[in-house]
C-alpha cells in the first residue's frame, strides 16, 4: 500500500469515527476504603516534643468543613504516646497545641525539650487505643549553615533575586530541604522542595526568579534532612502533583514507620539554619 492510500485509509477511520456516538457513562465500583492512622512527629532541638495523629480519609468523600466536629472525626486519641532518648522516656499527653508561630496543629505534646543531640537515637513508641503499635527511629542530623545570601539586581530594572549558597559537608550522601518565605514564617512558601548532593561537588546555590522590590523581607532556610524525611517529603510532593490529574500515577506515601497499626507518616528531626534577608540595592 503506498503512502498515499495509506493516508486516504486513515482519513476515512477518522470520519467514521467522528461520526460515532463515543460517550457513554460507566460506572466503577471502587473498592471499600479503608482508614489509616497517619503520624507526624518533627523533633526541633530547644523545642517541646509534639506529635499529631490523625485518620486518613477516602479522595471522593465531599470535603468536610473544618470545625471542631471535623476534628474530632481525624484525631486519633486516647493513644499512649513515648519518645525514648539516652535512657529517658519522655511522655507525650493526649492534648490539643496551636503553635500560632508556624501554625501547626498537634494532639499530643510534652513540657520536655528536645535535647541538641546529634549522635544518639530517638525511639518513637505508640500503642493504639486497641493496642496496636507504631515505633520508628530518627535522629538529628546536624547544622548545615548558610555561608552567604547575594542580593542581585537585574540590569535597568527594579526587581530583584536571591542566591543562597551553602558547602556540602564531604565524604558523605546528603539531604536537603530548601524553604523560601516572604515576609513572615507562616506565609505560603515561595519555594519548598528536597534536594540530594548526586550532582553537588562542593557549593550548593539555590536561586529566585527577579521578584523581590527594594526592601522586601526574604527568609532563607536550609534544613539538613535524612534520607527517610527526603523520601517522605518527595512522595507527598509527587501526590499532590498528581491530584485531579488523569494522566499521572499514583503515588504511595514512603513512611518510616512501622508497626501492628499499619500506619503511615514521619518521624524526623528538623535541623535548619535560616537567614533573614532585607532586599536593599
Amino acid at each position: 500500500m503506498t503512502w498515499s492510500s495509506r493516508l486516504a485509509l486513515f482519513v476515512v477511520l477518522l470520519s467514521a469515527m467522528g461520526a460515532c456516538n463515543l460517550e457513554k457513562e460507566i460506572e466503577i465500583e471502587l473498592p471499600e476504603y479503608e482508614s489509616r492512622i497517619f503520624v507526624e512527629c518533627y523533633l526541633e532541638p530547644g523545642q517541646p516534643y509534639t506529635l499529631l495523629m490523625t485518620r486518613t480519609s477516602p479522595y471522593f468523600e465531599p470535603f468536610p468543613d473544618l470545625d471542631a466536629q471535623y476534628l474530632q472525626q481525624i484525631l486519633v486519641d486516647s493513644a499512649q504516646v513515648f519518645i525514648h532518648h539516652q535512657g529517658a522516656t519522655h511522655v507525650l499527653r493526649n492534648e490539643w497545641l496551636f503553635n500560632n508561630s508556624t501554625s501547626k496543629f498537634f494532639n499530643y505534646k510534652s513540657s520536655d525539650i528536645v535535647p541538641l543531640n546529634y549522635t544518639d537515637d530517638f525511639e518513637l513508641e505508640i500503642i493504639t487505643k486497641d493496642g496496636k503499635t507504631i515505633t520508628a527511629v530518627t535522629r538529628l542530623m546536624p547544622v548545615v549553615p548558610i555561608d552567604s545570601i547575594v542580593v542581585n539586581f537585574a540590569e535597568d530594572d527594579t526587581l530583584a533575586r536571591v542566591l543562597t549558597y551553602f558547602t556540602d559537608i564531604p565524604g558523605e550522601r546528603n539531604y536537603y530541604r530548601r524553604m523560601l518565605n516572604q515576609s513572615t514564617l507562616d506565609s505560603i512558601p515561595q519555594q519548598d522542595f528536597v534536594s540530594d548532593d548526586r550532582i553537588v561537588e562542593d557549593v550548593f546555590i539555590f536561586g529566585s526568579g527577579y521578584v523581590y522590590a527594594d526592601g522586601d523581607t526574604v527568609i532563607n532556610t536550609i534544613f539538613h534532612i535524612d534520607k527517610a524525611y527526603y523520601d517522605f517529603f518527595g512522595s507527598v510532593q509527587t501526590a499532590v502533583s498528581s491530584n485531579g490529574n488523569p494522566f499521572g500515577q499514583p503515588s504511595p506515601i514512603i513512611s518510616n514507620l512501622e508497626g501492628t497499626a499499619g500506619a503511615i507518616g514521619i518521624f524526623t528531626g528538623l535541623s535548619y539554619d535560616r537567614v533573614v534577608t532585607i532586599v536593599e540595592r
